[in-house]
Order: structure tokens, then sequence, then C-alpha cells
């Protein structure tokens, strides 16, 4: 990257004005996932902006205001969270948030004393890329579910008035993700979410109660202090020790669904510092460190155990507003955290967010589920893994039918090993004992930190 493509640099501070513009951008490029996530899991949407804006703001500071990320909400935890909430509740899933975010810090000492190397070994292409593949499809029949039936009954009916809204918000989305270009192509989640909301109120599907409260409260105010008072509220927090115990709910079933995901999860982290620094043209990853990178993700993860809110990861959309823009000041980025804290406390904002309808976030994931999923191929291709080898095809073939089927071994009466951590468990024993161990690293772009050259940029990598 040349210099004189760069507008502002990563240490640079812009003007008032122009600031909360190009906050606002990264603000609505991550919306739409991060308030996904708690709504699909039973958590509290305003709750995750908060924790978003505070983790990144963490972030920035372990990182020593070097690089420019935004986190929030991660897909990859779905599923576990709602295992978890099952088995334990709400307490449950922020015990495993607060496990997962551990496993990063411990992850991020042993980077930063021994190398990549050990966790090469571990998590190959060849295993990541399945596992990241039956994310995906394990949450498909959730998409189709929260688009085809009516919500809120105890058996599924059919609705094709919801599923009208869900493909009409699909649609919406594709169209965006497709045709729209500059920021309006980094937004196609909040375009079509929006554009199917008001599809929704068409259909009288959309119930609106909480927003004509809201609104009866700040127009029935009779001070500048009440309107304010009205139009801010606290979200609601779930505290440890305050609102539950960690010991007593914790327990072996919680460790079996987080702990894998967080593995999984910094294989890809460590792909989006790579590209973040192939975008900035400076090498993230020998400074200021992946260690202190992964760290960050860590520390965000443990405040949003400590709030209520889910697991945070480094955002794809936010990479896509700083190659756009060339806009790489982590001021803008703090400045977007900032905003997302605001937005959780404004009460119009959350009972917005509450009000829409299931169909219209379903008709979305069944773009979202699937992207994971063919992420997980990506990872394969971009690696050029060759599945012509028996050992890598077996891998991810077993990985992918565990995983997908559902199958699951029973510890104990309330313990079981699951779906995604099982097939990822099997997945690792398998690279571990079959031979030809390097059929399964493909090029090693993923973890090879010669794919950043010593100027501190990043390489071309296939």
């Amino acid at each position: 990257m040349n210099k004189q493509e760069m507008v502002m640099d990563v240490q640079e501070t812009p003007k008032l004005q122009k600031w909360i513009m190009l906050s606002l951008q990264h603000l609505f490029a991550m919306f739409g996932s991060t308030i996904l996530v708690p709504f699909l899991t039973g958590l509290s949407p305003a709750v995750a902006l908060v924790s978003s804006g505070i983790g990144t703001l963490a972030y920035l500071i372990i990182t020593k205001g070097k690089i420019p990320a935004y986190l929030g909400s991660s897909f990859a935890f779905i599923a576990p969270i709602i295992g978890a909430t099952a088995a334990s509740g709400p307490a449950g899933a922020m015990v495993g948030t607060f496990l997962a975010g551990l496993v990063y810090g411990v992850v991020a000492l042993l980077i930063g004393k021994l190398g990549l190397d050990w966790l090469m070994r571990i998590l190959p292409p060849i295993v990541v890329g399945p596992v990241i593949i039956v994310i995906g499809l394990g949450l498909a029949s959730t998409a189709i579910d929260m688009s085809m039936y009516v919500p809120g009954l105890d058996e599924n009916v059919y609705s094709g008035t919801h599923f009208s809204v869900a493909l009409f918000t699909l649609a919406v989305t594709i169209v965006a993700s497709i045709f729209f270009r500059g920021f309006f192509g980094l937004i196609p989640i909040l375009i079509g979410i929006v554009s199917g909301y008001i599809f929704a109120l068409f259909q009288g599907i959309v119930d609106t109660a909480e927003i004509s409260q809201q609104w009866t409260a700040i127009t029935s105010a009779g001070s500048i202090w009440g309107v304010i008072n009205a139009l801010f509220q606290t979200p609601d927090f779930v505290i440890p020790f305050a609102d539950y115990s960690p010991l007593n709910v914790l327990n072996g079933e919680i460790v079996l669904l987080m702990v894998p995901v967080a593995l999984v999860t910094i294989a890809e982290h460590i792909g989006d510092q790579m590209v973040l620094s192939k975008v900035v043209g400076r090498n993230f990853l020998k400074k200021p460190g992946l260690h202190r990178s992964i760290l960050g993700d860590g520390v965000a993860t443990i405040i949003a155990s400590f709030l209520g809110g889910p697991p945070n990861t480094t955002y794809g959309e936010n990479i896509g507003v700083l190659s756009i823009t060339r806009v790489f000041s982590v001021f803008v980025v703090g400045g977007a955290a900032v905003l997302a804290i605001l937005f959780g406390f404004t009460g119009m904002i959350t009972a917005t967010i509450s009000s829409i309808p299931s169909a219209v976030m379903g008709g979305v994931s069944i773009l979202l589920f699937g992207i994971i999923a063919s992420n997980g191929l990506r990872m394969l291709i971009d690696n050029q893994v060759d599945l012509s080898d028996k050992r890598n095809l077996v891998i991810a073939s077993v990985i992918l039918v565990i995983g997908v089927g559902g199958a699951f071994i029973q510890l104990s009466e309330n313990l079981q090993i699951a779906g995604m951590a099982l097939s990822a468990i099997i997945g690792v024993t398998l690279n571990l004992v079959l031979p030809g161990k390097e059929s399964g690293y493909g090029n090693g772009a993923m973890f090879d930190d010669s794919a950043v050259d010593t100027n501190g940029h990043q390489n071309d990598v296939a």
C-alpha cells in the first residue's frame, strides 16, 4: 500500500464533526450482526452493544492503540450459548463466556512465549475449516424455524406471512450484498433488517407496544430532565455474584460447549489480523504482537461475561470499512465504541430492537449462517488444502458428518460431548495420530509469519 493512499493514519485524530460521522459508519457496519447474536440466543441486545463498546475500548488499550479493530458479538458461539443456557440458564452462558475469555488469555500467553507452531499442530486448516462449516450448517435449522413458524408456540405452526417476510428480508440482503457499492455495500445486514422490519409492519406482525410505551414516556415528560430519564435506561445486565453464583453454575457440560469453540475462533482471529495487516500496511502480528491482539479479544469476552453479553471477536465488516475509507484512526474506532455504549443505554433503540420479528432475523440468518459455512470452505481453498489426499479427505468427512449429524457421547446423566465440540475433538485427534501431517497445513498461509514481510506489509497469499 502506498502512503499516499492513506487518508488518516492509526494515531491521527479527526476533527469532531468528521470524527462523529466516521465513527457512525463503523457503528452501522457492526450493528446488524452484533444485535443478531443476542436476539438468537435470548440475551439482551442492549447489553451486547454495551459490552462490545467497552470490549473494543479495552482491546484498543491492550494493543497500545496500534490496531484499529472493532469487536462485536461472535456468531461462532450461538449454538454453545443456546446449549449452555438450556443446561444452566443465562448464568451458564455467562460462565461459559468467561471460560472462553480465559482460553484466549492462556493462548495469548503461550503464543507470546512459544510462537505459533504449537497452535498450528493442534489446529491446522484441515481441522479448522470443516469445524467452521459445522458451525454454520449446525445453525441452519434455527434460521429456517425462525423464518417459517409462528414464534412463541409450543408446537411448530407454519405461517406463510412469516415466511414471506423472511424471504423478502433475505432478498433485500442479497441484493444489498451483491449490487450495493461503497459504504452501503458493507452494511447489507442492517439494510436487510430495516427493510424486512418495514415490510413486517405492513404484514402486521410487529409488536410495537414497547415502542409506544417509550414514546409515551418521552412525550409526557414535563421537563428536559424528564425527557432524558425517559430516553435513557439501564440495560438488563447479568452480574456475577449479584445475580448468580458462578461456582454453583460451573459444570463440565459448559466447559465442553464453550472451550472448543474458543480455540476455533482464535484461528479465525489470526486470519483477521493478517487481513487487517494487509489493509493497513502494518505487521500487526509482530507489532504490537499477535499475543496482545488475542489477549484483547479475551479481555473483551471476559468483560462481556461480567455484564451478560455474548463473547466478542474482531469484525470483518469493520475491516471492510477501513479498506474502503482508508481511515485507519483508532480514535474513529474508539468513537464507534462510545456510540455503541450510548445506544445500549437508549431505551427507544433497545425497544425497537426487541420489536423486530423473528422472521426478519430468520431471513437474515439464512444468508449469514451459510456464509459462516462458506468461510470454512474458503479457509480450505485459501490454504490450498489438497482434498484428494486420503488423510485430508478422511479428517474433513468425519468432522462434517459427526458435527452436522448431531452425534454425541454421554459421559453422565447431565454431561455429554455433542455436535461441534465432539467433531472438533475428533478432528484434532485424527490430525495428531494419522501420518502425513504436512498435507493438512496446505500452504500454511493462515499461520505463517512469513506472510507478512519485514517491512510490515503483508505479502499476497493465495
